[in-house]
């Protein structure tokens, strides 16, 4: 699905900067490179040492001199060059006034002027030249060629930098043209029924605006779509531009800000202006919170940058000139750090909320991942799809992924449950530390810590079933005990919940029973029996004590500097009686899972010398055990 939509790259609403030094522009070459070829010829021309004639032993041209055969020399430094009345040789390629040439001895000779005298020999002399070779020429020439190619493309870059400066404003939004539709459609994206009938709702509104307007609609002007990360917002943007037959604009909010003040509201005005021009169009805007802060808020104050940047956002969206032909279509995961005025009727009419896939949700995204991969005949979705609570779409993706990797890696074709189970291990709690080494008394130990959280889910009325116990150490943990509920749960009752925490402490408990001692490893059981005991009596009202009294412990806005300001609404006597519930739960719940492992201390042996034995143990293996055991 990336693949294809990576096909067509779209395009881009403003210019970016020029590589250094041209780019890939070399034109420059078609003037170096013949230069380069013709400055032999040039170093001949400008030197002048190409000499025609013939060379002659210094000896033949005494002789010459002596036979009257010369009519005139030209001496250059050492080099004679003289002109014969008959060839030498008599060779009959030389015709009458041939030119030959020959070199006075470094040590001179005097008597040759003399004798050239006697012949009444015509002579020139011209000062001498000191031959110049081409790679001598090309190493002065060389350094001053590059420092003038260095200057023009530093002078190139320069100006290149200057007109960047003044587009710095310019829109950054990728564009998909009606001709080049994102390959993503509503059809790759399972799950999210109602947030799809939202959007297809705009999307017909674009493809049909006579329809909607004769009987008065008006489209939203912004949808927000907020949920989870991973949940498929960004997907359903991209499925909007695969279904609307208008131009779509796609930008984050990161790319707004920049360094300098006043280029966001620049970029959002061109951006709109772009868009209208288009119109009608779409434009997406991802990560909203980065530019949709709460203005004038935070531990620092406010942000000039991203507040003129949210203004400028504001007043296109609904301000005084009309807006009717572009819909804007955000997504963030953080709607509650929003500015109000951002989100009031007018500007973002609808927010979605994309939530967390169901278990019909989970089995059709898998199905839609599952197409491209080969499964085995083993291989149950809806069985997968049941164990994978509180995955994101993005998990499941990943989830297979992984399945698939272990398939391949074992070299095999097709991918089987057991490599999907693996995955689901590896994510949810990480690689097998097989570089651990531990004795074996820590290890009976963590048998027994494991065996007591499984024999309290087990035998309680109110938990979620088994699903595996396992001692295998990973990057999280030492040992785990995996609960999966039989269905979704929105609602937690009071006996699910105290069932819950007996089942945390009842590795402690374990431990206590078997080797009349503690160890360490219960410390993340302790962490989350307390959380979900202080939620109890503070929040949702399970105190007989306190029956429906509330903290009033709110979630507040660690980016908006809210927990600075934030006020305790009880006494320190009402904390403190606070705390001495949370206590009082939490010593009911270590006692009742005490009396019930001491109760079943045989089921304890069998699960944990089952665990020393197998390392990991199924759902059918556990309840196997616990049924013998208990004689049920």
């Amino acid at each position: 699905m990336d693949n294809e939509q990576q096909e067509k790259q779209p395009k881009q609403g403003g210019n970016g900067p020029r590589p250094p030094f041209g780019g890939p522009d070399r034109r420059w070459l078609y003037f170096l490179l013949p230069l380069l070829l013709f400055l032999p010829f040039m170093t001949t021309m400008f030197t002048g040492t190409a000499q025609r004639g013939t060379e002659i032993s210094y000896t033949r041209f005494l002789s010459e001199i002596d036979r009257g055969n010369v009519r005139e020399v030209s001496i250059s430094g050492y080099r004679i060059d003289a002109t014969l009345d008959q060839p030498v040789d008599d060779s009959p390629m030389m015709a009458d006034g041939s030119t030959v040439y020959t070199y006075v001895p470094s040590f001179g000779d005097a008597e040759v002027m003399e004798k050239l005298r006697e012949q009444d020999v015509t002579v020139y002399t011209r000062p001498a030249q000191e031959p110049v070779s081409f790679f001598a020429l090309l190493m002065n020439f060389l350094p001053l060629l590059i420092l003038v190619w260095i200057g023009f493309a530093l002078f190139r870059n320069m100006r290149s930098q200057g007109k960047n400066i003044f587009s710095v404003g310019q829109n950054k939004a990728k564009l998909y043209e009606k001709t080049e539709k994102e390959k993503t459609t509503f059809k790759d994206v399972a799950g999210l029924h109602g947030a799809k009938e939202e959007i297809m709702e705009v999307v017909d509104f674009l493809a049909h605006p006579n329809r909607f307007q004769k009987i008065g609609a008006k489209t939203p002007k912004g949808l927000l779509l907020v949920g989870p990360p991973g949940t498929g917002k960004t997907l359903i943007a991209r499925a909007i531009a695969g279904e609307a037959g208008v131009p779509f604009y796609s930008m984050s909010g990161s790319d707004f800000m920049e360094m300098f003040v006043g280029v966001g509201a620049s970029r959002v005005r061109n951006l709109f202006q772009d868009a209208k021009k288009r119109a009608p169009a779409i434009i997406f805007i991802d990560e909203l919170d980065s530019v949709g802060r709460h203005r004038g808020a935070g531990l620092g104050g406010g942000h000039d940058e991203r507040e003129q940047t949210l203004n400028q956002l504001l007043s296109e969206l609904d301000g005084f000139e009309p807006n009717d032909s572009t819909i804007v279509v955000a997504a963030t995961n953080r709607p509650d750090i929003l500015d109000p005025a951002l989100l009031r009727p007018g500007r973002f009419d609808r927010r979605i909320t994309i939530d967390l896939p169901s278990v019909r949700d989970r089995k059709e995204i898998l199905e839609v991942h599952a197409r491209a991969k080969p499964l085995d005949d083993d291989v149950n979705l809806e069985t997968i799809a049941k164990g994978t609570p509180g995955f994101s779409g993005a998990d499941l993706q990943n989830l297979l992924n992984e399945a698939a990797l272990l398939a391949g890696r074992q070299k095999r074709e097709t991918i089987t449950e057991n490599d999907i189970e693996q995955a689901r291990d590896k994510v949810l709690l990480g690689l097998e530390r097989k570089n651990l080494t531990i004795n074996g008394n820590e290890r009976k130990i963590i048998a027994y810590h494991e065996a007591g959280h499984a024999l309290t889910a087990a035998i309680l009325p109110n938990t979620d079933p088994l699903f595996k116990v396992t001692i295998i150490p990973r990057e999280n943990s030492l040992g785990v005990t995996q609960q999966l509920p039989a269905e979704e749960r929105y609602l937690y009752s009071k006996e699910y919940l105290q069932d819950r925490i007996v089942v945390m402490l009842g590795g402690r408990v374990a431990e206590e029973i078997v080797f009349k001692s503690v160890t360490s490893g219960a410390e993340n059981d302790f962490r989350e029996a307390t959380r979900l005991a202080r939620k109890m009596v503070s929040d949702w009202g399970m105190s007989d004590k306190f029956g429906t009294f509330s903290s009033g412990g709110q979630r507040r806005n660690v980016f908006l500097g809210e927990e600075l300001s934030q006020q305790r609404e009880y006494s320190e006597e009402t904390a403190r009686q606070i705390d001495e519930e949370i206590q009082g739960l939490l010593r009911k719940s270590y006692k009742a899972a005490k009396e019930l492992i001491t109760e079943h201390r045989k089921t304890l042996n069998s699960i944990a010398e089952a665990l020393l034995e197998k390392e990991q143990l199924g759902v059918e293996e556990l309840k196997a055990l616990v049924n013998g055991a208990t004689g049920s």
